[in-house]
């Protein structure tokens, strides 16, 4: 089977190694252009180019993809089946009717809950104790193609985005493995999406990341959890932004104003949300590095009563 892979963070990368090591045919990969990052803004490549580059896979990186010189060179290669994960960009119906076996994405959710940019992230949000990978075949919707196969992974209660995240790329790409037999053979029945439990999960944004101390402790550790490497939880101590890392629920409830510190001792900030107390187990202050908060006390001195968020 000669397959072109989609693909661009790495969470692809996942899905692609899985395949290459299976010994499949990838004719191509095709990612995202480059793109300037970090605080000098260099231009780095997309991981899934920088992998296919170290195994001689030719690499496509088309601004967009329906493009005709595009949309030619894909169908140059002849592929039998097009792997889509996380790539980025929408395909058109003259692509995904290209190959033989048409077009499988890789999908970090149960579908059809969580469709969308963020599913990750989302289903910590939420508080849900399972989520896991679809693999569907893709229409012209978004994550609303039949589904072709399932698989479920826990959400353990220290989950965060990341750890979550690396659960369900070795996930997807076990499933891909598994399945892609069955899809060269037909032995797949396509299953239809029910569309009444469809959810969305919307692209994440630096925004989110800032902590309302009006919410209740729970959200609030769901949100350190779920926003843990990007966009990050964030608030301000005595002015300066303030990152916050790891956290707990305490057991006791509010005694003053949300955002106020409830109580600081050696190896915690304890601090007043909307509903219930959270304390703050790893933080990090403007110009400095992360740390647990014991090490953090011993060179910035917190007051009980303290704003957090002022």
């Amino acid at each position: 089977m000669k397959i072109v892979f989609m693909g661009t963070p790495d969470f692809a990368v996942g899905a692609l190694d899985a395949l290459v090591r299976a010994g499949y045919e990838v004719a191509a990969v095709v990612t995202q252009p480059d793109k300037p990052k970090g605080r000098g803004k260099d231009v780095q490549c997309p991981p899934v180019k920088a992998y296919a580059l170290q195994h001689g896979i030719p690499v496509l990186q088309p601004v967009k993809i329906r493009e005709p010189e595009m949309v030619a060179a894909l169908a140059g290669y002849g592929a039998d089946l097009f792997v889509v994960a996380a790539f980025g960009q929408i395909l058109t119906q003259e692509i995904l009717d290209m190959p033989r076996f048409g077009c499988v994405n890789i999908h970090a959710s149960l579908l059809p809950k969580y469709r969308g940019a963020a599913p990750i992230q989302r289903a910590i949000l939420d508080g849900e104790t399972v989520t896991g990978v679809t693999l569907q075949q893709m229409n012209a919707g978004i994550d609303t193609g039949d589904i072709l196969a399932r698989v479920c992974v826990d959400i353990a209660p220290e989950d965060t985005g990341d750890s979550l995240f690396e659960k369900l790329m070795h996930a997807g790409a076990a499933l891909l493995i598994e399945t892609l037999p069955r899809i060269e053979a037909g032995e797949i029945t396509p299953e239809a999406q029910d569309e009444a439990q469809a959810t969305y999960a919307k692209r994440l944004s630096k925004e989110l990341g800032q902590i309302d101390w009006r919410e209740s402790a729970k959200i609030i550790e769901r949100k350190i959890r779920a926003f843990y490497s990007w966009p990050g939880a964030y608030t301000t101590l005595s002015g300066k932004p303030f990152k916050l890392w790891g956290a707990r629920i305490s057991d006791a409830p509010a005694d003053g104003e949300a955002g106020s510190v409830s109580a600081v001792t050696k190896e915690e900030i304890i601090v007043n949300c909307g509903e219930g107390r959270l304390v703050l187990t790893e933080v990090q202050l403007s110009g400095k590095k992360r740390m647990p908060v014991k090490e953090f006390l011993l060179g910035v001195k917190v007051q009980t009563g303290e704003r957090l968020g002022e």
